[in-house]
């Protein structure tokens, strides 16, 4: 009767604190004020955006065209690299290597992964390109990667059956019928299908989804099945830390470019010099007439924002250094990090911006980050939080892009 009557108290004061406000066992006390930035990294998955700049995006045959050229090696002058050979599927749309080649303007750089391409503002590390097709253009005529030129790999499309024809029904012309005489026209089409199927590649949801719409809708019990460590790094991330400032929104992204201490200057071994960044970026899109602003947008530049965005940016001395700021989705499967793939593993990079040298940081403009000394469990935190930004593991149908889990 003692046991019974102990229990029935304990039941009244966990109904009575839950009436006040308290949190769920195993659930922390969240702020409003963290409640609302947490909110703010969802919901997932995000309602898709076309890109008014690409009439092929969300068309069925330009998506499954897209889909065989990104595993197409004819795309490369010697027939032995495709898209996938470095977007790996199955290692996250990298390819778990430091560095790839290097471009003109550029030193060596790490990989980027795929997911969730077509929600980015600026594509590249340094931003050289407003666009993914134009972006997918870039490595099939980049001298050291697939190295055609415009003329070769028209050519090559026009004069294979099957890519002839994907490329007609992409763009919906009859059987038969001529591809364009100009043969940028012919690439840029190309690209045009390769991102039509990228813009399908969205990241499942994950532990963090979860847990962020549970909070949305005060379900507290089912919120505080998120593991503790991963919410404690989740307070640093969104607070003390401020992780969140750049890492922002559904992608953890603002979709712009950030000095975060890593060097930029090359070491002897690849050269030397320097990996300027966005500053090389914004020099390379101004030249480029493969832009939304070219002749090559599908609509109405004036009427997309993006294009007016391409007109404003000016290219200032900050830019050296700086690196786009990359989404966290699925971060725990695309190792290594940052632009030169230096940072092996996410405790390495935690351990950077506990250590951060704010000495090495751009001295102008406002200074967002800054060293923060984490105790050994405040980092054990933060990371478990970032695995949460994963799934366990990803299927292998969604890993290897079926059409059934990517086509919109």
């Amino acid at each position: 009767m003692a046991l019974r009557r102990h229990a029935v108290i304990a039941g009244l004061l966990v109904a009575g604190a839950a009436a006040a406000g308290a949190p769920a066992p195993g659930l922390l006390d969240f702020s409003a004020d963290e409640r609302e930035r947490i909110l703010a990294h969802g919901p997932w998955p995000p309602a898709p955006v076309r890109d008014p700049a690409n009439a092929l995006e969300g068309r069925a045959e330009a998506v499954a065209f897209g889909r065989r050229l990104f595993h197409d090696r004819r795309l490369s002058i010697d027939g032995r690299t495709a898209c996938a050979s470095c977007h790996v599927p199955a290692r996250g749309f990298s390819d778990g290597r430091a560095t790839a080649s290097a471009r003109r303007g550029e030193g060596p750089r790490n990989t980027p992964t795929l997911w969730d391409v077509a929600q980015q503002r600026w594509f590249g590390w340094g931003g050289a390109n407003d666009s993914l097709w134009a972006a997918s253009m870039v490595p099939m005529l980049a001298t050291g990667e697939m190295a055609h030129t415009l003329s070769t790999l028209a050519s090559r499309v026009r004069t294979t059956p099957d890519l002839a024809g994907g490329w007609r029904r992409a763009h919906g012309l009859p059987a038969g019928q001529p591809l364009p005489a100009d043969d940028e026209a012919v690439v840029v089409g190309l690209a045009k299908a390769l991102a039509a199927w990228q813009a399908t590649i969205t990241s499942p949801r994950t532990p963090f989804d979860d847990f962020r719409d549970a909070l949305a809708r005060g379900d507290t019990r089912a919120a505080a099945a998120y593991p503790l460590a991963a919410q404690r790094g989740l307070r640093l991330f969104v607070g003390e830390a401020r992780c969140s400032v750049c890492h922002a929104g559904p992608r953890f992204s603002n979709g712009e470019f950030a000095d975060v201490g890593v060097p930029f200057f090359l070491p002897a071994r690849q050269g030397g010099g320097v990996d300027s960044g966005r500053h090389a970026g914004l020099r390379a899109l101004q030249e480029s007439r493969l832009t939304r602003r070219g002749p090559h947008h599908d609509g109405h530049p004036e009427a997309d924002p993006r294009a007016l965005l391409t007109r404003q940016v000016t290219m200032e001395p900050r830019h050296f250094g700086e690196f786009r700021v990359p989404g966290l989705r699925q971060l725990a499967h695309t190792a290594p990090y940052w632009h030169d793939g230096s940072a092996a593993t996410l405790k390495d990079v935690v351990r950077h911006y506990s250590q951060l040298d704010e000495d090495r940081l751009h001295a102008d403009g406002e200074r967002i980050l800054r060293r923060l000394n984490l105790s050994p469990r405040q980092a054990a935190d933060l990371e478990a939080f970032l695995r949460t930004l994963g799934t366990p593991a990803v299927s292998a149908q969604r890993s290897m892009g079926s059409p059934s889990t990517h086509t919109r």
